[in-house]
């Protein structure tokens, strides 16, 4: 079993399988980034990510994980060290892909071609030519736009025609309350859409407008704990839980419950251990949101108990030290059907990452730990057959590590192991392992 983990504060039980960073290609003026968007697509049973860069797109083969092989390139309409942003989704078998700085345009991409390549078949500056984020509604066809250099603030199309996009509405012209009620003049940052509902995450808070006709607005939250800059979020697949991220400095995520939109409730904030790190992107899949932090790479916690997240593991992307600006990972996506993670880092490039899998229960027997809930000492159990030198670590909800200790089971004195006292309550994970076995509990702090 793998032990990555072991190096704290670069990984907790999710491994690298691959990276591809090129050298050549230059870092923008504002952020030194080199690379921004990741996104991922499967045809034919072959898996594939895409990554933006200054110069454009690149398309990977990663269904040998360990070894993907970069199958095709796509140049933006514009490149170059003003290009911060791209964005991508897919939709009906076509990649749309936007940029929010230079000469740009919208490009959509025939990906049908796969494994071989993939073929440009829309170029236009007419539709969109610039866009921040985008966001596809799936289900009804339609594609979001937000913001495009702060002189559109929220467009909506009809993918009706998937190669000939319709406006349908520019919000902040066609909609008589828009500019007032939502964001700081109606400017979107970010957004989710579901069935013709939208999440508009808009800077002041939260905003969920229904789409289906004319448009109304469902529910709002701008006043929670922890407020930031609101940039971006992502329901889950039942519609209750929304996990929320304010792109400033110390800021954690938010977690909704959503279930009852004329009354938005807060539920927790959870974040990295440090007090300077910042939320840019994350995605709801199952009972695990994914997040990708500037500085502090990708985080994945579970939200099953969404009152309490717990960290499930994590990967430092970035060699950047925090010094106030806005560099490191950019975004993770985690749909592919193997499991393994997509994700980019605006300096490092793409990551490929495995989250190791839980413990079988028939492999969950060397060691016991009492009482748990625990208060003060941490007494264990059933590692007197094994002599061996084991380490013992506490990592909480965030992250942090707590406890860093060292033993030999048969010398271990009454299986005690005291805590500090300056330790909260609160969810922790216990770890103990050495070169050959690991093994992990949760332990919960009263």
């Amino acid at each position: 079993m793998s032990t990555a983990f072991l190096k704290a504060q670069d990984s907790f039980k999710m491994n690298k399988l691959f990276q591809w960073k090129d050298s050549s290609i230059s870092a923008t003026s504002l952020y030194n980034n080199t690379y921004n968007e990741i996104w991922g697509y499967v045809k034919d049973g072959k898996e594939y990510a895409i990554i933006g860069s200054t110069r454009g797109t690149h398309f990977f083969d990663v269904t040998n994980p360990s070894s993907p092989i970069q199958v095709d390139f796509v140049m933006g309409r514009d490149t170059g060290v003003q290009i911060v942003h791209r964005d991508y989704h897919d939709y009906r078998g076509y990649l749309y892909m936007v940029s929010d700085e230079g000469d740009a345009s919208l490009q959509i991409v025939d990906l049908s071609f796969l494994p071989d390549s993939v073929h440009v078949v829309y170029d236009q500056d007419t539709t969109i030519k610039l866009s921040h984020n985008i966001f596809i509604d799936t289900a009804v066809g339609k594609l979001y736009s937000c913001g495009g250099g702060n002189q559109r603030k929220f467009d909506v199309f009809s993918l009706t025609n998937p190669l000939s996009p319709e406006l349908l509405f520019r919000c902040e012209n066609d909609i008589s309350w828009w500019a007032s009620t939502v964001g700081t003049l109606g400017y979107v940052h970010d957004a989710f859409a579901r069935n013709d509902s939208v999440y508009c995450n808009a800077g002041t808070g939260l905003f969920v407008v229904d789409f289906s006709g004319t448009p109304t607005l469902m529910g709002t939250i701008t006043s929670y704990p922890d407020r930031g800059y609101n940039h971006s979020g992502w329901l889950n697949e039942s519609g209750t839980i929304y996990a929320m991220g304010d792109e400033t400095h110390g800021k954690k995520m938010k977690i909704l419950d959503v279930s009852d939109l004329t009354n938005i409730q807060f539920l927790d904030t959870v974040g990295v251990q440090d007090n300077v790190g910042i939320i840019h992107n994350q995605i709801i899949m199952g009972d695990y949101v994914y997040v990708a932090y500037y500085y502090n790479g990708v985080y994945v916690y579970d939200i099953s108990n969404p009152s309490v997240p717990e960290l499930v593991g994590f990967y430092d992307t970035s060699k950047e030290r925090n010094f106030g600006s806005f560099r490191g990972a950019w975004g993770i996506y985690p749909f592919l059907p193997s499991g393994i993670l997509l994700a980019s880092d605006m300096q490092e490039g793409l990551f490929v990452l495995e989250l190791e899998k839980p413990l079988e229960k028939e492999e969950e027997s060397r060691f016991m730990i009492f009482p748990n809930p625990v208060v003060s000492d941490l007494i264990i159990a059933g590692l007197s057959n094994y002599d061996e030198e084991y380490t013992l670590q506490v990592f909480d909800s965030k992250g942090a590590m707590i406890v860093d200790t060292k033993f030999y089971s048969k010398f271990l004195e009454k299986n005690i192991i005291p805590l500090p006292a300056e330790m909260n309550q609160g969810v922790y994970v216990v770890n103990i392992f050495n070169s050959t076995f690991t093994e992990s509990i949760k332990l919960i702090k009263q």
